[in-house]
């Protein structure tokens, strides 16, 4: 008979060791024996083979394709503690005995067990090593998600999901704006309490959240009458940086890229947010230039570009190349000072578009490919970094595959990057990681998901990821009164 604790002291005492327990028992009841062994490391997916990982992250559940039964066992050899998952095809570990395992060590090893019509009497491959951070992840991360291609746009909506497990949330959706287009979501140095995003269409604008303030502003209304479209804000939360982009497609006969994305004009304004005016520098605004993909350094000082000199599109869309350029900028006046290129295309030979700092100031990512001003749509774009000390470039081979690596964000503590990845099928781009020790990347790993048969299934494209320091508090019910469509034009 199984007596229960009765007093506080006890209950809290039992709480406190039910996680071992389960951890200890999981799965130990019912252990196969595989019959066969191999030095081959199985066939797992996502890959999560030798990948460095921060110790908050939701378990890393995984597939093997030929499975009839699988079984996991994961060993921490500090602690002794071992843990047992099971399933058919994938296996689905808990959340709690995953922390508990994972919580105190350099690193775990994973042996897989499979039994199929090969192995009826099961075989278990070599193990491989998962290694384990000390260095913290910011929390949660926010996306878009909006179906692949160039005419899906008419449900979407942009989401956060906590990294720890696999709670993930609406912030809003276009179900909010008469299903218009929403993009260009951004928190302030990953602090949602200032957080912006564009809806347009019928009663569009940039809605914004500050100072526990929802409201919404019509940037073309403010001279000199351009639209914002990528965006940042500066760390004091006072400015944030647009380009304005008029944006079109062509479709490529030639090409293995089909679709092609270009700015037939860009430019650059600031949005003075406390003062509700638009700010202008003539060098940066006109069509003698093309500007995009603004961003502040950390400290404020810089504010970083892209600029291309113009082509006939889409005709020479090859010869269209973007450099990076920086100038520096003062928070009291809001004035830019003098041009210096950070990336030439002429030198290089190649386009480098959305440049983003670390937070220590001295490294610049960037994505890169041959030509264009939208790599998303360029299987040979990489994404390349500059240490901007010696002004030299870091290798980010790890970080690349066959297909397109686009958009990518900093940690707070400059310690893991977020990026886009189309590497599973060439078609939807996907969050992945990859940890910086200050000397090189680590192998990238997927964002986990409870069943990971979500990450082929879901039939959207995550979109412009970027990391949170926790979740966005937003009112849907404020955001529908800025920009739901009148009501003689709902349908």
């Amino acid at each position: 008979m199984i007596r229960l604790f009765s007093t506080t002291r006890h209950r809290k005492a039992l709480l406190h060791i039910l996680p071992i327990l389960a951890l200890l028992m999981v799965g130990c009841d019912s252990e196969r024996v595989a019959q066969e062994k191999a030095t081959d490391q199985p066939d797992i997916f996502p890959d999560y083979r030798g990948v460095t990982i921060p110790r908050s992250i939701a378990p890393l559940n995984f597939s093997v394709a030929s499975a009839q039964h699988l079984q996991i066992e994961i060993l921490n050899n500090e602690s002794g503690k071992k843990l047992v998952a099971k399933g058919k095809e994938h296996v689905e570990m808990d959340i709690d005995c995953w922390h508990d395992l994972i919580s105190q060590s350099d690193s775990i090893l994973v042996n897989v067990s499979v039994w199929n019509e090969a192995h009826p009497e099961g075989i278990t491959y070599g193990s491989f090593p998962i290694y384990l951070s000390n260095d913290s992840i910011d929390p949660w991360i926010m996306y878009r998600l909006i179906p692949p291609g160039y005419e899906g746009w008419n449900k979407m909506g942009i989401y956060q999901r906590c990294l720890a497990n696999f709670d993930e949330r609406t912030i809003t959706d276009n179900s909010d704006n008469g299903r218009g287009c929403m993009n260009c979501h951004a928190a302030c140095q990953g602090n949602p309490d200032n957080f912006m995003f564009h809806s347009r269409g019928e009663n569009g604008g940039t809605v914004i959240q500050r100072n526990g303030e929802v409201y919404k502003v019509n940037l073309k209304s403010l001279e000199p009458g351009l639209q914002g479209s990528y965006n940042y804000w500066h760390p004091s939360a006072r400015y944030i940086a647009f380009s304005s982009n008029t944006t079109m497609q062509g479709f490529m006969a030639r090409s293995r890229d089909k679709i092609e994305g270009y700015d037939l004009r860009g430019d650059i304004i600031l949005y003075d947010v406390e003062n509700n005016r638009v700010l202008c520098d003539d060098r940066f605004v006109g069509d003698a230039t093309l500007e995009s993909f603004p961003s502040f350094s950390p400290d404020g000082k810089w504010l970083y570009f892209v600029s291309a000199r113009p082509v006939n599109m889409p005709t020479e869309y090859e010869k269209l190349r973007y450099g990076i350029l920086r100038v520096p900028f003062d928070e009291n006046t809001g004035q830019l000072g003098e041009v210096d290129t950070i990336f030439s295309a002429d030198k290089m030979q190649r386009s480098a578009i959305i440049p983003r700092i670390s937070p220590d100031g001295r490294y610049l990512m960037y994505s890169t490919s041959p030509t264009g001003a939208l790599n998303l749509y360029h299987n040979d774009s990489d994404l390349g970094m500059i240490d901007l000390q010696t002004d030299s470039l870091v290798d980010c081979t790890i970080l690349n595959s066959p297909e397109s690596e686009s958009y990518h964000s900093w940690s707070r503590n400059g310690k893991w990057v977020i990026y886009s990845s189309k590497r599973i099928d060439g078609r939807f781009t996907r969050p992945y990681f990859t940890h910086w020790d200050g000397k090189g990347w680590s192998k990238p790993f997927l964002l986990p998901q409870q069943d990971p048969k979500h990450n082929t299934l879901r039939m959207t494209a995550y979109n412009v990821p970027d990391f949170i320091i926790h979740p966005v508090q937003i009112s849907r019910t404020r955001v529908r009164e800025l920009i739901a469509p009148t009501k003689s034009n709902k349908k």
